[in-house]
């Protein structure tokens, strides 16, 4: 965050007329300008770049428009949207490198657009088509690129992030591994197995926790006994708790922290409570009308396009009609062909 000094001055007279109060006041308002941001508290949300707000919107239509296809008898198989969800790797995104390692889940369609900005290529492989990303044979769920890979076991990604982490250390100091998880995925044993070695090594391990207060169809509190803050405390892992929805807030407040994941060696646990708008899968969705009004209360789409309505319409319906031109261009393609090796 850049420094905004603040001076409080009193008349000039000539003189330095600076009081012991002019004094208190000028740091109390330098340091309130400094501060960093809360991230635990909701808040107002401000304004985007641009680029921001297109990945955002892009990773918005494209799992719409795979609603859209499903509903159209378009897509097999199953996939899981990340509506409500799109935030989180968005504001993650500029803080982590090529070079690091970045291990997604089942929900992980975000997770892939934030970090190679292919919505063609992710179509093209959950629709089986040439130029997908896998040859068509991963899927929604299941995707290796480069230094990403995505999984629809719950759970199984930490310990490989673990061992990442070691390789890195080895291999390239200061590069650090990601892991997406969900609130479910703290009942796999996996879990606590890779919080133990990741701390026990001081593995660089940022583990990113999506909760959105339910699993499949079962809420948080029916599966959960305790907090997940109080799960990390017990492996003595550093824990920070996000409940703002502004990307520009949440950027700059873990920034730092994943700053010292890299430098430091020191796991670090974020949890964002954060809204699921759409399904589990398709149209799967067990909660009530009270649930999902309060989702959708919280939904950055909604929320951002009334406080910045031009901003956003400038921006929302070109990238809508962006996905839908990838959409008839993917859908116009021959089936991929397994090449025995993912791109």
């Amino acid at each position: 965050m850049t420094d905004v000094s603040v001076e409080t001055r009193g008349t000039n007279t000539g003189a330095n007329t600076n009081t012991e109060a002019d004094t208190d006041a000028t740091a109390t308002a330098t340091a309130t300008v400094n501060a960093p941001p809360d991230l635990t508290a909701v808040g107002p949300l401000t304004e985007l770049a641009d680029d921001d707000l297109e990945l955002l919107l892009l990773i918005r239509h494209f799992e719409r428009k795979l609603l859209d296809l499903f509903g159209q008898g378009e897509l097999n198989g199953t996939t899981h949207t990340c509506l409500g969800q799109e935030y989180v790797p968005v504001s993650l995104r500029p803080l982590l490198e090529d070079r690091d390692f970045v291990f997604s889940n089942h929900r992980g369609h975000g997770h892939y657009l934030s970090r190679f900005r292919d919505p063609a290529g992710l179509l093209a492989e959950i629709m089986g088509r040439e130029g997908a990303v896998c040859s068509g044979v991963g899927g929604s769920q299941h995707i290796l690129r480069d230094r990403y890979l995505s999984t629809g076991v719950q759970g199984q990604s930490l310990p490989v992030a673990v061992g990442a982490g070691l390789h890195q250390l080895r291999a390239d100091p200061g590069a650090l591994v990601c892991a997406f998880i969900g609130d479910g995925t703290w009942g796999e044993g996996a879990v606590y197995e890779a919080l133990n070695m990741a701390q026990l090594w001081r593995v660089p391990l940022l583990v990113a926790v999506e909760h959105n207060g339910i699993s499949q169809s079962t809420p948080a509190e029916a599966n959960m006994a305790g907090t997940i803050e109080g799960r990390a405390a017990a492996f003595g892992i550093r824990y920070q708790r996000v409940a703002s929805l502004d990307v520009n807030a949440v950027r700059t407040g873990l920034a730092p922290l994943v700053h010292e994941v890299r430098e430091q060696r020191s796991p670090l646990v974020v949890e964002f409570v954060t809204h699921r708008v759409g399904p589990h899968s398709k149209g799967d969705d067990t909660r009530t009308r009270e649930q999902l009004a309060h989702a959708r209360e919280h939904d950055w789409y909604r929320l951002y396009g009334a406080a910045f309505p031009e901003h956003f319409e400038s921006w929302d319906g070109k990238v809508r009609a962006e996905v839908d031109e990838i959409a008839r261009d993917v859908a116009g393609r021959p089936p991929a062909v397994w090449s025995g090796s993912c791109a």
